[in-house]
């Protein structure tokens, strides 16, 4: 398929969903997907030859998170995408809503953390190189809301609404940047918010649900005006190939639909895995503070048995 600007194969038959999943694989994703899988996979086997346990559900979530990726970049609905709004909407919500999500579920800091060597002393290695970069002021800076907030509600409005849209898909370098922008921009919002990993900003679970409802009405509102709109906004649907037999302001409106209505999907999802991760922190806060009132307890009570051995000798 060439993807070499809009003078792309114009020659598409109407989409299907058989057409949309057969496979078409982006190089640059395909590699960037089985890379992902093979160091992931090759990180847990070492903690577990090591003798340390990860659990199953972080590794299914990451694999999930990579498979999503790869169903809207190295399918049909990459070739789709760059003639029909709809489709590289369905991309571009999945890419920037829920395969980010099922990334950080995943924890793929943690493990490289735990699986990478610590270097020796006075030496710098991998490890510590990561954990510099965990603990920078670039990285306190990129994943606080003041900045995440206004950066995922101008990857929506500042993108579409302007000619940068229709010059990034000129060109397949173009589309190759705007999809890892999307995924880049997805992560960066969600970590605070309800990734597992360590990162510098990690503010309160009432404080995280508001970041997470801070964003998502503009999603909606996005939707909504290409829903409405009288015309086409985005000249690189204007004109859609006749081959595929739609009309382009109800594929916008199509498109507009899918912003409004994946809104929702993601929103559930975090507000699932914040619920479930605030229950595990409260159980760890309320085991702790068993212990430690269970430590006082047996404190006091060797206290005062000393004190009764003590008057018992003084009887005596």
């Amino acid at each position: 398929m060439d993807h070499s600007g809009h003078g792309m194969d114009m020659n598409l038959p109407p989409f299907t969903l058989g057409r949309g999943l057969a496979f078409s694989a982006d190089p640059f994703f395909l590699i960037g997907c089985v890379a992902a899988l093979a160091l992931y996979g090759y990180a847990v086997v070492r903690l577990r030859r090591r003798g340390d346990a990860w659990p199953v559900n972080r590794t299914v979530f990451f694999v999930v998170g990579v498979l999503t990726i790869a169903l809207v970049m190295c399918t049909g609905l990459n070739d789709y995408g760059m003639v029909m709004f709809s489709v590289h909407m369905v991309q571009h919500m999945v890419i920037s809503m829920l395969s980010p999500i099922l990334l950080l579920l995943g924890a793929p800091v943690t493990l490289a953390l735990r699986a990478l060597p610590v270097a020796g002393r006075g030496r710098t290695g991998p490890r510590e190189l990561l954990l510099k970069l965990l603990h920078s002021h670039y990285m306190r800076i990129i994943t606080h809301p003041v900045f995440t907030i206004p950066l995922f509600i101008a990857s929506l409005y500042a993108l579409y609404f302007t000619p940068l849209f229709d010059f990034l898909m000129g060109s397949k370098t173009g589309h190759v940047a705007m999809m890892v922008h999307f995924l880049a921009v997805g992560l960066v919002f969600f970590w605070p918010i309800m990734g597992v990993d360590p990162g510098p900003h990690r503010p309160g679970y009432v404080m995280r649900m508001l970041e997470l409802f801070a964003g998502m009405p503009f999603h909606a509102f996005f939707g909504i005006a290409l829903m409405m709109a009288s015309q086409p906004m985005v000249t690189t649907y204007k004109n859609p190939p006749s081959s595929l037999g739609i009309d382009a302001l109800s594929d916008q409106s199509a498109a507009g639909g899918i912003a409004w209505a994946f809104s929702e999907i993601p929103s559930v999802l975090v507000l699932i895995a914040l619920v479930f991760q605030w229950y595990r922190s409260e159980q760890r806060t309320a085991r702790r503070s068993d212990r430690a009132a269970d430590r006082d307890g047996d404190q006091e009570l060797n206290a005062y048995n000393a004190y009764l051995a003590s008057l018992q000798a003084r009887g005596r």
